[in-house]
């Protein structure tokens, strides 16, 4: 059975027979097969009102007293296999050998699918045009060590063997990796540099999002310095000392700045400069650098991207319509008004 384009179930179900003998206990149904499969009592009696457990060929009520020579089947509920499909989706690789591969996610793509994405994701893509992928990180996200937002773009790493898996892991966790990241934000940030030092976690109000207001958020560091000012809007190179989920997004709006186009934090998608209108597609959040030692080589790589063109656009049409744009240095070639 396939489910999408993007994933593919394999169900396989499981059948237990047992034959009620003279020295079994004459219980009633449930409680006597659960005891005699390990099945909890519960699951025991949906399987019995679903019709799975017929004793000698006929559908028993839960209370059914079993008897000795009773021919008692019980069809467990099916299992279900994910199965990643390759699909000839085009992508941007930066870098393959047979440990790993380095690529350059658009924006638009989620990693890996999911509820709701099921199909087109950059492990699709990836499942189509690398030879192997690792068997570590679960059936439909192979060799996942970090990801990046749907609507973020820029360089990821992705495991094609388990040891590469296991070496990457291990150098986010000691915080290892080199991560840099362009951002817009909403607002002057008067400040030419920073760090944001705020615990993160699941936000009470909604569990879908994270916040800094949280009952038990863990530690979360970001260091920013500025690139550009535009007035209504900054643009900021941030390097994470933590890898929090959202966290760049997180950090920002909370001190008052949100990235612009983020529809989940801050919700600026769109600003006003001289009575003109800036509207930004998507959270302008860009991963330009992410530099990790080899796990086989044990050389250093590093890898690069620029910024894509909705980005550009955006900061052309800041350039093009604020009143002042101080340059502070970084992104270049990409910031001439």
């Amino acid at each position: 059975m396939e489910k999408d384009r993007g994933q593919k179930t394999e169900h396989r179900r499981k059948t237990i027979s047992i034959t009620v003998l003279q020295s079994d206990i004459p219980e009633r149904l449930d409680i006597f097969v659960s005891e005699k499969t390990g099945i909890t009592r519960s699951q025991m009696q949906k399987l019995i009102k679903n019709g799975l457990v017929l004793v000698n060929k006929k559908i028993e009520d839960q209370n059914y007293k079993v008897k000795i020579d009773d021919n008692i089947t019980v069809h467990e509920p099916e299992e279900e296999k994910e199965i990643l499909i390759p699909e000839p989706i085009p992508i941007k690789i930066l870098y393959i050998d047979e440990h790993l591969v380095v690529v350059d996610k658009p924006a638009d793509m989620v990693v890996y699918p999911a509820a709701g994405h099921n199909r087109s994701t950059l492990l699709n893509a990836l499942a189509y045009h690398c030879k192997k992928l690792a068997t570590i990180g679960g059936p439909l996200r192979p060799g996942v060590v970090h990801r990046l937002d749907k609507d973020t773009s820029g360089v990821m790493v992705v495991a094609l063997d388990d040891a590469a898996y296991y070496d990457l892991v291990e150098q986010f966790q000691k915080r290892t990796i080199n991560r840099k990241y362009v951002t817009l934000v909403y607002g002057n940030i008067k400040e030419d540099s920073g760090e944001i030092e705020m615990k993160i976690g699941r936000a009470v109000s909604d569990r879908k999002k994270m916040s800094t207001r949280t009952e038990r958020g863990k530690e979360a560091v970001t260091r920013w310095r500025a690139i550009k000012r535009f007035g209504a809007a900054t643009l900021i190179e941030a390097k994470l000392g933590t890898g929090r989920t959202h966290q760049i997004r997180v950090h920002f709006a909370a001190i008052g700045h949100p990235v612009l186009g983020d529809k989940t934090y801050g919700k600026k998608t769109v600003i006003e400069i001289d009575r003109k209108k800036i509207v930004f597609p998507r959270q302008m959040l860009h991963a330009e650098t992410l530099g990790f030692i080899h796990p086989a080589t044990k050389e250093y790589l590093e890898f690069s991207s620029p910024l894509p063109e909705d980005m550009e656009e955006c900061i052309r049409h800041l350039n093009s319509t604020a009143s002042f744009a101080e340059t502070l240095g970084g992104a270049d070639g990409i910031l001439e008004g």
